[in-house]
C-alpha cells in the first residue's frame, strides 16, 4: 500500500498557499457547560473540558493493523516506509455497516469536481453500504456558501466544516443545527465503529461543540506544520550553510540574492518568523491567548509578535524577498522549484508533493530547515490544534441516517495497511490505479475521480506513508519529532471555543496589518495603535471572558 499522508495537511495543503496561513479555525449564543450547567440546547458559548468533557468523549481503543516503521514521538505522525502488497492488506471493516441510506454531503473542493456518478464514488458506496450524493463547493469561497446554507432551512445531511471557516456566526450555527453524536459514540458506544474508536482522544476533544459531541474529526499532528524549505541541491552546490539564528538567516539571504541573476533568497517568511521568535501561533484565535506571569495575554500584545514583524520587515527592506511576494502575486512554490527563490515556507506535506512534481529534474532536492530560536538557542514552538476539519450531521436526522454516516466515517478512518484505506486513497485497481514495482500508481481517471470528498469525512490517527520515497517519509517524520521536542501546549490547546458573537471578528484586521507592516506600507508603530483600539473595542472584555472560561472549566480533558 500506498504513498500517502494523513498527518493532515491538518489538511492545509488542500488550500491555496495564501489560505494555508489560516491551516486552521475557531471562534455564538449563551454559557459554557462547565460554567453554566449542562443541557444540549445548542446555544452555548465557551468550551467543554475537564470532567464535563470526559463524560462525552468516546473510549479509545488502539488499532494494531500494521506497526509503523517509524513510531510517533513528541507528537509526530507515525511513518510507514514499506509498501504493503495488495494481497496482504487486512480488512478493518469485515462486513458492511451501512444500511442503504441516501446521504447528501456538502464539502469544500479545490479544482474541478469529478462527475457525480463516477466509478470511485460508486465503489465507495458499494463497499460501505450507502448512497452518497456529493455537493462539492468551491473551497476558495466555501465560507460564503457555508454561511448561506446554515442560515437556510435546507441543510444537507452531512456538512464538512474546516476550522478556518469557524468565524462570525458559523460556530453558533454549528452548535444549533447539527446532531449530538454522543448517544452513538460516547464512552463504549464508539466500539460499534472500531476505526472511529482508534481516533486519538484529543481529536475528539476538539469535536465538542456547544456542550455536545457534534463533529467527526480529521485528526492532525499537534506539531507545527509550516516548515521553512530550502533548495538542498543549490545550497550544496554553492556551499551555503544553514542558518541557526535570525541574524544568520538575514546574512545568508543577502549572500544568496542577486536581482541581476533573478535569484532572491526567499519568499514571504512571516509564518516562519512567528515560530523563530516564539509567537503564539495558529489560525485558531483561541491559541493566541496564554497566561504570562499569571495574566492572560493575547499574542498581539507580546514583544515577540513585534520582533517577528520587525525581522520580516528587515528581509523585505534588504531586498532579499522576491518582488512577486511583496506584491502578493503568483505562486511561491513555483518560484521555489524554478530556482527564483531558494527558501520558502509551506505545509510539511509539500516536501513530498514538490519532490515528486520535480522528479524529472535529476538534481532537484529540497530540505526543511529545523526551526531555530531567533538568538541561536532552542526555539519555543506552540502546538497546533489536533483536529481542524469535521463532518457534521444535520440535526433531526433519523437514527439510521446517523448510523450510516458513521459507517462512512468508520470506513474512511481505516488505518494504513487495510483494504478500506487503499480504496479510500486510491480507488479501484485497474480503473483508478495500477501496481508498478509493488507500488500503486494512479491512472488519469484516478487523478480525476479520487480527489477530496470521502477523506474529509474522517481519517485515522496521523501518519505519513510514502513507500515510493522512503527517504522523504523518514525526513518528514523526523523533522516533526525534532520540532515536537520544543513544542508546548497553551492554555486553550485542544479546545473548540465559541466566542460571544460581539467579539468574534475583533482581531480580523490584524493579518492585513501584518502584511502591510512587513512590506513597509505601514510603520511597526501601527501595531500599538491597533492593539489599543482592539482593547478599547472589546479586547479587554474578551480577555476577562477567556480568563473566566479557563478558571471555571480548566484545560482540555486529559
Amino acid at each position: 500500500m500506498t504513498p500517502t499522508s494523513s498527518s493532515a495537511p491538518s489538511r492545509r495543503s488542500f488550500l491555496a498557499s495564501t489560505a494555508v496561513a489560516a491551516a486552521a479555525v475557531a471562534g455564538g449564543a449563551p454559557l459554557l457547560a462547565a460554567c453554566g450547567g449542562g443541557g444540549q440546547s445548542g446555544k452555548k458559548e465557551g468550551a467543554t473540558s475537564g470532567k464535563e468533557a470526559r463524560k462525552l468523549l468516546p473510549a479509545f481503543v488502539a488499532q494494531s493493523t500494521v506497526p509503523p516503521d517509524i513510531p510517533s514521538k513528541n507528537g509526530s505522525a507515525a511513518g510507514y516506509t514499506t509498501a504493503i502488497a495488495t494481497a496482504e492488506l487486512k480488512a478493518s471493516v469485515p462486513s458492511k455497516l451501512g444500511k442503504g441510506s441516501s446521504i447528501r454531503i456538502m464539502s469544500p473542493f479545490w479544482g474541478t469536481p469529478p462527475a457525480s456518478s463516477n466509478a470511485y464514488y460508486r465503489a465507495m458506496n458499494e463497499a460501505i453500504g450507502v448512497r452518497t450524493v456529493w455537493q462539492n463547493q468551491d473551497g476558495n469561497t466555501y465560507d460564503e456558501k457555508l454561511g448561506a446554507v446554515l442560515a437556510s432551512s435546507d441543510i444537507p445531511d452531512v456538512v464538512i466544516v474546516p476550522g478556518w471557516n469557524l468565524t462570525g456566526k458559523i460556530p453558533g450555527a454549528v452548535n444549533a443545527k447539527f446532531e449530538d453524536l454522543g448517544p452513538y459514540l460516547s464512552g463504549d458506544k464508539v466500539k460499534d465503529f472500531p476505526n472511529l474508536a482508534a481516533i486519538p482522544t484529543d481529536a475528539w476533544q476538539r469535536s465538542l461543540f456547544g456542550g455536545a459531541l457534534r463533529g467527526i474529526p480529521m485528526p492532525a499532528s499537534p506539531v507545527v506544520n509550516i516548515a521553512p524549505f530550502y533548495r538542498a541541491d543549490i545550497f550544496e552546490q554553492k556551499g551555503y550553510e544553514l542558518p541557526t539564528s535570525a541574524d544568520e538567516f538575514l546574512a545568508l539571504a543577502k549572500e544568496i540574492t542577486s536581482a541581476r541573476a533573478k535569484v532572491w533568497a526567499c519568499d514571504d517568511m512571516k509564518w516562519t518568523a512567528f515560530s523563530v521568535f516564539g509567537v503564539l501561533s495558529g489560525s485558531d484565535k483561541a491559541l493566541w491567548w496564554d497566561r504570562v506571569d499569571g495574566k492572560l495575554v493575547n499574542r498581539i500584545e507580546t514583544p515577540e509578535y513585534l520582533e517577528a514583524l520587525e525581522w520580516t520587515r528587515k528581509l523585505y527592506a534588504a531586498g532579499v524577498v522576491h518582488p512577486d511576494a511583496r506584491a502578493a502575486q503568483g505562486d511561491a512554490g513555483n518560484r521555489f522549484t524554478a530556482g527564483q527563490v531558494l527558501i520558502y515556507n509551506q505545509d510539511l506535506s509539500s516536501w513530498y508533493a514538490k519532490s515528486v512534481e520535480q522528479a524529472a529534474k535529476k538534481d532537484f532536492r529540497m530540505g526543511a530547515m529545523d526551526i531555530f530560536g531567533h538568538d541561536g538557542g532552542d526555539p519555543r514552538l506552540y502546538a497546533v490544534q489536533p483536529a481542524n476539519i469535521w463532518a457534521f450531521v444535520r440535526k433531526g436526522s433519523s437514527e439510521q441516517l446517523v448510523r450510516d454516516v458513521l459507517a462512512v466515517s468508520n470506513f474512511t478512518a481505516a488505518p494504513y495497511g487495510t483494504k478500506e484505506r487503499m480504496l479510500t486513497e486510491y480507488g479501484v485497481e485497474g480503473t483508478h490505479y495500477t501496481v508498478k514495482n509493488g507500488l500503486p500508481v494512479k491512472t488519469d481517471q484516478g487523478n480525476t475521480d479520487v480527489v477530496g470528498a470521502f477523506d474529509y469525512t474522517s481519517h485515522p490517527a496521523p501518519y505519513i506513508a510514502h513507500p515510493d520515497r522512503a527517504d522523504l517519509t523518514r525526513a518528514m517524520v523526523e523533522w516533526q519529532q525534532r520540532m515536537g521536542a520544543f513544542t508546548k501546549k497553551t492554555s486553550f490547546s485542544g479546545l473548540t471555543i465559541t466566542e460571544p458573537n460581539r467579539w468574534t471578528n475583533l482581531a480580523d484586521n490584524f493579518e492585513q496589518l501584518e502584511d502591510d507592516i512587513v512590506r513597509g506600507r505601514k510603520k511597526v508603530g501601527a501595531v500599538q495603535q491597533a492593539v489599543s483600539e482592539w482593547r478599547s473595542q472589546g479586547g479587554d472584555q474578551l480577555r476577562d471572558w477567556y480568563t473566566k472560561l479557563l478558571d471555571d472549566s480548566g484545560p482540555a480533558a486529559s
